[in-house]
């Protein structure tokens, strides 16, 4: 692990380095990529929303929301976000990085993703208001299912970056974290390219 962390933390933005990057958005947000090995390879962790959401029902994501004022940063957001969603303590997290913060344009958040890396094989305990089942998929999978698509959002066609894997399809802003997370890991994942 020491040298997945090594590695990681040379392609990553440093946290602090990305908490003062300004971003378009009403409101600050953040998300937990969480990373683990297994096997070998590295895995993502996402969430599947519920369907009966307000907001992006039934999307994959990652584990995230809005700060909270009180909260010392972004990344105190992140990880408590994954520990109300998915029962993920910040303690069983190491933060190794961050990306480039996002916006999202349907709800207006600027949203700052941070990695860390955990352990793998953990048992979650979902939120039930939130949360309809947590998603572990292999890096290789997701570069395999990459695509751009044409999907249809509040009757309007869309062409855009996607991952498809099973019948999980991964868009809007969580794929372009996603696309920046691949194109900084590229040189540890070599072999298994976008295409």
């Amino acid at each position: 692990m020491r040298d997945v962390r090594d590695d990681l933390r040379r392609v990553l933005l440093r946290a602090d380095d990305a908490l003062a990057l300004e971003v378009l958005g009403r409101m600050n947000a953040a998300v937990l990529i969480p990373l683990y090995i297994d096997d070998g390879e590295l895995h993502v962790v996402f969430t599947r929303r519920r369907d009966d959401l307000r907001r992006h029902p039934g999307e994959i994501s990652f584990p995230g929301g809005r700060y909270d004022p009180g909260e010392d940063d972004l990344r105190a957001t992140a990880l408590r976000e994954a520990q109300e969603e998915i029962g993920l303590p910040p303690d069983a997290v190491e933060i190794v990085g961050a990306l480039q913060p996002t916006p999202t344009s349907a709800t207006g958040y600027a949203v700052y993703p941070f990695v860390g890396l955990i352990e793998p094989g953990r048992t979650w305990t979902l939120s039930p208001l939130e949360v309809a089942a947590v998603i572990e998929l292999p890096v290789s999978a997701l570069l395999a299912g990459y695509g751009r698509r044409r999907l249809i959002r509040r009757g309007l066609p869309i062409r855009t970056d996607t991952y498809l894997v099973s019948n999980h399809l991964i868009w809007g802003a969580t794929a372009r974290i996603l696309s920046d997370l691949f194109d900084r890991i590229e040189p540890l994942t070599a072999g298994n390219q976008r295409s």
